[in-house]
């Protein structure tokens, strides 16, 4: 499978190689593109990477998720796929070699699975963040992007809690922990639950961007503007005061990149 790891993504499903599609299907591969990702055969990934980590392929727990898959909408699948999963390993004694199996996966797919066990249990919210950690860092964006789908819903029902909780992570050594502590707090987000609060009082969420104002990681930079943006739908003067002052206290071009993107929205001026 080495020769495969550098490939570029096909530009339509239908020029994907045999080959890659088979590697895929199998989870040998993780997935480059959109594409890719659109292309798997759901059912044969999922029975495939339930006989990797020591679970019975044809458990009729994960046969009813796998036969039901046609009545959801492509993500929402995956949901029910991760479900079956926790639910088949939940009760047995090996339950955390079995997690530990399914997190280091060499399919994204199967890893986001893994990710999403997060949404599936009683932990709180501190125990849920810590758990989301090693997603939030993942090599592979569509993991990292599960990663904190898994625990929006938990933030917004507690975003004061959420806020002092993830401070520690916009300061971390880590692009991706920082970016993951943005995105997960944007106010709108995308296809994503909405954090009401943070619409009526975006400042709230000001601990968490206010030391990415310069960040070097254009990835960090992008969420942030994004999240002034999404908070500039609701609360247009308070973005533009936060950007004008940042401005005037950090000078550069990184923060006049994020202001200028967290302020794309606004009318411009004659």
């Amino acid at each position: 499978m080495q020769h495969l790891l550098g490939r570029k993504g096909a530009a339509r499903i239908a020029l994907i190689p045999p080959e890659v599609l088979q590697a895929l299907n199998d989870g040998l591969l993780p997935t480059v593109n959109l594409n890719e990702f659109l292309a798997l055969d759901l059912p044969r990934l999922a029975r495939a990477v339930a006989g990797h980590i020591g679970v019975d392929p044809q458990a009729e727990r994960l046969a009813d998720a796998l036969a039901m898959l046609a009545a959801f909408r492509p993500v929402k699948r995956h949901e029910h796929v991760a479900r079956a999963f926790y639910d088949l390993v939940e009760p047995r004694s090996d339950r955390d070699a079995l997690a530990h199996a399914l997190a280091t996966h060499a399919s994204d797919v199967a890893r986001s699975w893994a990710a999403q066990w997060v949404m599936f249990s009683a932990l709180s919210l501190p125990r849920k963040l810590e758990a989301v950690r090693r997603f939030a860092a993942d090599p592979h964006f569509a993991v990292r992007e599960t990663a904190w789908m898994a625990v929006r819903d938990e933030v917004a029902g507690d975003l004061d809690q959420a806020v002092a909780l993830l401070v520690p992570w916009v300061r971390d050594a880590d692009a991706n922990i920082r970016r993951f502590a943005s995105e997960l707090t944007r106010p709108r987000g995308v296809w994503c639950t909405q954090i009401e609060p943070l619409k009526r009082e975006p400042w709230r969420g000001l601990p968490l961007i206010e030391p990415l104002r310069a960040d070097p990681s254009l990835y960090v930079r992008n969420s942030v503007a994004n999240w002034l943006n999404d908070a500039s739908k609701t609360q247009p003067e308070w973005v533009e005061q936060v950007c004008t002052r940042w401005l005037r206290e950090s000078a550069g071009p990184h923060t006049a990149y994020i202001a200028r993107r967290g302020m794309r929205s606004f009318p411009e001026t004659p």
